[in-house]
């Protein structure tokens, strides 16, 4: 496998992911990602898993739409990344909100289950190419 060819079960799982995300329903997303997930932003930097379902649970932040087009992955044992460019909106503290940005999941299999361990965002700065 080169780089850029994505395993369709990794597609599966970002799928998953965003459907998971849009639904807003903190027990889709738990079942998408590990016990000790990180999520980093450029806003707030690492942010727990605890912490963003809390965001979520409370209703302080929501996703109408998610998407993400793959372009580079690995897979390497128990270990998988994923990285493409992602779009979605959504509202935040009850103003509405939307991203552009390049994101990067790294998954881990878990008692034979892909989960998310790390997700990093990138935002997408305008007139900037994905390159490689």
């Amino acid at each position: 496998m080169t780089q850029t060819e994505i395993p369709t079960f990794l597609v599966e799982l970002e799928d998953a992911f965003n459907r998971a995300m849009i639904s807003n329903d903190i027990g889709q997303i738990s079942r998408c990602v590990t016990d000790d997930w990180i999520l980093v932003t450029p806003e707030a930097g690492p942010v727990s898993r605890s912490r963003i379902l809390g965001v979520i649970g409370s209703g302080l932040l929501s996703h109408a739409t998610m998407t993400k087009v793959p372009t580079h992955a690995w897979v390497a044992g128990d270990i998988a990344w994923v990285t493409g460019r992602g779009q979605n909106t959504g509202t935040f503290n009850g103003q509405p909100i939307e991203a552009d940005e390049y994101i990067t999941d790294i998954y881990r299999r878990v008692d034979g289950e892909w989960r998310c361990m790390l997700t990093h965002l990138t935002p997408v700065h305008e007139g900037q190419q994905g390159g490689a």
